[in-house]
């Protein structure tokens, strides 16, 4: 990924462009204090890979699908299991005392991290903008009234006004950020990464396989297949194809979804493999990557039924029978992995 550097009160912060927004942060954010932790290392200790299909939640009337945890846990979990310190703080209903925070931050050259809402990001293509309200960025400087933007999905640096910072950081919906501000407050003198990267393996493991509610882990993925398959007898042609819609962006749209965040955790599961000494997290490493592989085949079959919404039944029925494939090759994979750490 591309670098950029700027000075931060005497420091260098260096913005690289990441997969996932949260993974991004919390990598930039500890690299400008000389701990250098990958993306996928990020993701790997933090537990970042996981899956729920819950019809109980809706986004405009469709239920969510999601393939990570809620968010703000992987920073939660990286804290815990590396001893590094997160400073948060939330104003609920002061934007103005919001604003002053992040300005007291700046003025200390402290690099701020923050939720925000997507939809009225001013720097983002307009296909991209839509009402997601957990995206995080960095704010590091303040110049000639501009914010010094650091948001781990763009190339390079950006810029926001204070009118635009403040609107996307009290964005209105579902999880509303309500100026959900954190930023680095200690990091300890030394880090030892084996023990965290089997505790993240470990949750992992367990969420996949353990939770005993259908809307999660392997379990949910093959409910989302069920469901899937009676989409178009149970909603119509159109309903059908905007419930498929909201999976797709999941897959391929929101962070990196299905397919990207499987390669993401191949990745750390080949770093892994080499900090800890344990070859097998190598081989796992493959199977991973070829269920990445299938991840993709589902979100081009569904992608087609999307964009045809008369389609026959049979490429539900399709979608489904790869969602069932994948079920049982994501449950192999995550027994061998518990396995392999055991």
């Amino acid at each position: 990924m591309r670098a950029e550097k700027i000075i931060v009160k005497e420091k260098v912060f260096e913005h690289q462009q990441a997969a996932h927004c949260e993974n991004g942060v919390v990598s930039n954010l500890l690299r400008y204090y000389n701990v250098e932790l990958s993306e996928p290392l990020v993701f790997g200790i933090g537990s970042g890979l996981f899956f729920s299909h819950m019809p109980f939640l809706k986004v405009d009337g469709i239920p969510v699908t999601s393939f990570r945890p809620l968010p703000g846990i992987i920073f939660s979990r990286i804290s815990k299991r590396l001893g590094i310190t997160f400073k948060k703080k939330r104003f609920k209903n002061s934007p103005q005392k919001a604003m002053e925070a992040l300005n007291a931050n700046i003025s200390e050259g402290i690099p701020t991290g923050m939720l925000v809402g997507v939809y009225h990001l001013s720097y983002f293509p307009d296909p991209y903008r839509f009402h997601f309200n957990a995206h995080n960025i960095v704010v590091f400087g303040r110049e000639n009234g501009a914010y010094h933007i650091s948001d781990p999905i763009m190339e390079d640096f950006t810029q926001l006004d204070y009118k635009e910072l403040m609107r996307v950081r009290y964005a209105k919906g579902v999880f509303a950020p309500k100026g959900h501000m954190y930023w680095v407050e200690n990091i300890p003198d030394s880090i030892d990464l084996k023990p965290a990267i089997y505790k993240g393996i470990r949750q992992t493991c367990k969420h996949m396989l353990t939770i005993p509610i259908h809307y999660f882990g392997v379990k949910g993925i093959r409910f989302m297949a069920k469901k899937v398959r009676n989409y178009p007898k149970k909603l119509g042609a159109r309903k059908a194809a905007l419930f498929t819609g909201q999976i797709v962006r999941a897959l391929e749209e929101i962070g990196t979804g299905g397919a990207g965040f499987r390669f993401m955790y191949a990745a750390f599961l080949q770093e892994a493999a080499k900090i800890t000494g344990n070859d097998k997290l190598k081989d796992l490493s493959f199977e991973m990557t070829a269920i990445g592989d299938l991840w993709r085949e589902f979100a081009i079959i569904t992608g087609r039924i999307v964009k045809n919404r008369n389609k026959a039944d049979e490429s539900y029925n399709h979608a489904a029978d790869l969602l069932l494939t994948i079920a049982d090759k994501e449950e192999t994979f995550y027994k061998k992995l518990r396995e392999s750490i055991s």
